[in-house]
């Protein structure tokens, strides 16, 4: 995986926060599947949330770069959001 700042993807994002039956508190984004986590306090279930987005976001975009390979008649540039 790559884990310099140029691939690194910047946004605003909504987290849910639900405290779990053992008391910790479980963090969703919706708007990217996949990006779940825990903490004993909201704050850490925040900070750890921030790390599984960028996590998935940093593997989908590899998977697409994969996707990609080899592919005629395709460009592929980035832009800023």
């Amino acid at each position: 995986m790559r884990n310099d700042r140029e691939t690194k993807m910047h946004g605003t994002f909504t987290a849910i926060f639900e405290r779990g039956e053992d008391g910790w508190w479980v963090a969703t984004c919706p708007e990217v599947p996949g990006a779940i986590t825990q903490g004993r306090t909201i704050e850490e279930a925040r900070e750890n949330l921030k790390d599984a987005i960028e996590l998935v976001l940093e593997v989908m975009r590899e998977d697409a770069e994969h996707e990609l390979e080899g592919k005629e008649g395709v460009i592929r540039e980035t832009l800023e959001v």
